[in-house]
């Protein structure tokens, strides 16, 4: 029952984000990007594991242009061939190592890009469909960062960029769902455990 709930709320919420007009999009990529560059964690981390957009998600293109320009490692994810709900770490440093990848996504080249065994990023910016309140996530079903977040040996800052309709006020929860720290929409960066705490 909550898996088939999930499915039609994912069916809902990519109609909605694949039909927001271009100039939405990039407005308020834009805000969500200066949002985001104004917390010093994640403006000055050496280190970040981004996504690439696809379908009208969150512009993430000039935040790879920011932490290149000042020699911050980018990572980012590639699915395996064959493996599904698998996804690697590549350390990219310019757009030449990137090409046609899984799902009609942008992914590392295997032969340009370097693969991270054990990455170990500050900072992980997460795709998503929606976010709730508690800082739960709504992926896209393939349960690629429910496999990959806990095989790391840390704790890096998960944040998660949303548009303002992509802030749930609830979401059907598993118990291996991992909330993000912070989600950044145009308008404010609300920080979960803040708002957690504000409620008690």
């Amino acid at each position: 029952m909550q898996e088939s709930s999930k499915n039609l709320l994912r069916i809902a919420l990519r109609r909605q984000r694949q039909n927001l007009p271009l100039n939405l999009v990039q407005e308020d990529s834009a805000r969500i990007r200066d949002n985001l560059l104004s917390l010093e964690r994640i403006r000055l981390a050496s280190s970040v594991m981004l996504y690439l957009p696809a379908r009208g998600e969150v512009d993430t293109w000039p935040l790879l242009d920011h932490f290149w320009a000042r020699g911050s490692e980018v990572l980012l994810p590639g699915c395996r061939d064959n493996a599904p709900g698998i996804m690697d770490a590549y350390s990219v440093t310019s757009r030449e190592e990137l090409g046609p990848g899984c799902f009609g996504l942008i992914e590392p080249r295997a032969d340009r890009a370097r693969l991270v065994p054990a990455p170990r990023p500050e900072v992980i910016i997460l795709p998503a469909l929606a976010f709730d309140r508690r800082g739960y996530r709504l992926g896209f079903g393939g349960g690629y960062y429910d496999r990959f977040l806990p095989s790391l040996g840390h704790a890096p800052l998960l944040v998660g960029p949303a548009y303002a309709f992509q802030v749930l006020d609830s979401i059907p929860v598993e118990p291996w769902d991992r909330p993000v720290e912070m989600i950044v929409t145009p308008e404010s960066i609300l920080h979960i455990l803040a708002e957690a705490q504000s409620c008690l």
